[in-house]
């Protein structure tokens, strides 16, 4: 993360009055966005993970944002801060009630990515009918429990438990209006910036395979078949996210369906690619530093998101009245 700020990272997709980069057009910083994300989770999946909860923060905060909001956004990012996004509760969920001084949060945050280490997060909490947005710092140790966060893949993105019980919340904590953050397409199309860093870690696996390979498997006609599919995998994902992502810029009427149907795309590419790697490697694919074996273990669990048949389900019903490539390229 030290990293990523230094090289710019943590404030080039911020709102430009609090010192973004200034591109060309929509589809320059869409463009840019996706190769970051992807480089981001080449590089490293639990980074690239923190990283992609960062830059939706930032985009939120350019949608939502008062420029009180921004003002404070620009002083935070000039010494470095991080920020996430958590929306996922455990039970009853986290609301804003009347506290004795004003208003509080109850409940807690499950899976927060970056708890206790980033320094904020904007987090969900039901007011009234919906759910806002509001702005809290992530990074207090005695709110924090990393304890459950026991698990095979992933496990530096320290995704625990955040209690936000008793938190008091001022005005200038509520980004946006009830009902922003589910606001659609944005919601859901968004998606996309995730399978961007999860094709990164794809796109990692297969180099790390080519790396992997000796001279006797690259002249086995049976090895390069294996090979040729985990490409031929790991680029179809590609056009997927780039078109997902595209559409999502520009907010199209089927941003959703297309989001919804490259989470299963990616996802079954990472495991076909898992799967050949580990087929042309063999053993040596699974032991303890080796970078394929923790590749996987991170795409494991990162390729897990909830409801995968229920998404591609919508999406197909999006597509039953009218096909996915439209305008003057009909296909029925």
């Amino acid at each position: 993360m030290a990293l990523l700020r230094d090289a710019g990272l943590l404030t080039r997709y911020a709102p430009i009055d609090a010192g973004g980069d200034h591109f060309e057009s929509s589809e320059k910083r869409f463009r840019a966005m996706m190769d970051d994300l992807r480089l981001v989770g080449r590089g490293d999946l639990s980074v690239g993970r923190l990283f992609e909860g960062h830059v939706n923060a930032m985009e939120l905060f350019g949608w939502y944002g008062r420029p009180e909001q921004i003002d404070e956004l620009r002083g935070s990012l000039a010494v470095g801060s991080a920020y996430g996004v958590w929306a996922t509760e455990p039970a009853p969920g986290v609301s804003l009630k009347d506290g004795g001084h004003g208003r509080e949060i109850a409940g807690a945050k499950s899976f927060a990515t970056g708890a206790g280490g980033i320094d904020y997060a904007l987090v969900t909490a039901r007011d009234g009918e919906s759910r806002r947005l509001v702005i809290v710092p992530a990074n207090i140790q005695s709110r924090t429990d990393l304890s459950g966060w026991r698990v095979r893949g992933m496990r530096a993105t320290g995704s625990g438990l955040y209690d936000l019980a008793g938190l008091a919340v001022e005005d200038r904590m509520l980004l946006g209006e009830p009902g922003d953050y589910d606001r659609e397409p944005r919601f859901t199309a968004g998606a996309w910036r995730f399978t961007a860093v999860q094709l990164g870690g794809i796109e990692a696996l297969v180099s790390e395979v080519l790396q992997a390979m000796s001279p006797t498997a690259k002249a086995d006609p049976l090895q390069r078949a294996k090979f040729a599919d985990a490409v031929v995998a790991a680029r179809t994902a590609y056009m997927w996210v780039r078109e997902s992502g595209l559409k999502a810029m520009r907010e199209d009427a089927d941003a959703e369906a297309f989001a919804l149907m490259t989470r299963g795309v990616v996802e079954r590419a990472g495991l076909d690619v898992t799967e050949l790697g580990a087929r042309i490697v063999g053993t040596r694919s699974a032991f303890d530093g080796e970078r394929i074996d923790k590749i996987s273990r991170d795409l494991a669990l990162y390729l897990r998101q909830a409801g995968p048949d229920h998404a591609r389900d919508r999406a197909a019903l999006t597509w039953l009245d009218h096909d996915a490539w439209g305008g003057d390229d009909r296909l029925w």
